[in-house]
């Protein structure tokens, strides 16, 4: 069944951190995404947490950490989608509000991920080119303002170590 959601992301509200688990569980099938997420908020990491809601379930889902490096970066992962409400435009949708909002807040955000899907969507893996990473840089990709290609190196709150 296919859920007609809204076009805007939203705050993830108190108490609905199980339904978000639930996204993040049925989108990758199986519980190391969830597993970042609570270690993200447990470790005060979380810089936010947005929603796509249809018909009062979580559809769609998003997490952003404060980087340890750059001060003030912020990292987006994960991202996901509920199987039924894939390839819809939700998660491109989702993305590319962030994207947006990153560019007119002046707030650089990164992502790892397809460059096919985030570059797409607002995300930049030719800004992203000089930037140091220990992920593999040819899938690293960034949102924010300005047109520049920063060469900093970027390090991943510890969640990640953990996790990767």
């Amino acid at each position: 069944m296919v859920l007609k959601a809204t076009k805007f992301t939203r705050p993830l509200a108190p108490g609905e951190e199980l339904a978000a688990e639930a996204v993040l569980r049925a989108a990758f099938g199986g519980a190391e995404e969830a597993t970042l997420v609570r270690a993200l908020r447990r470790q005060r990491d979380m810089a936010g947490e947005m929603v796509v809601a249809a018909d009062d379930a979580i559809v769609g889902y998003y997490a952003l950490s404060w980087m340890r490096a750059p001060k003030g970066w912020l990292c987006l992962a994960p991202v996901a989608v509920h199987p039924d409400s894939q390839m819809l435009g939700h998660g491109r949708r989702m993305v590319a509000q962030l994207a947006e909002w990153a560019r007119l807040s002046g707030t650089y955000v990164v992502v790892l991920g397809d460059p096919a899907i985030y570059g797409g969507a607002g995300f930049s893996s030719d800004r992203a080119a000089r930037l140091q990473s220990a992920y593999p840089v040819e899938h690293l990709l960034l949102a924010g303002p300005g047109q520049d290609a920063p060469a900093v190196t970027l390090r991943y709150p510890a969640a990640f170590d953990a996790s990767g």
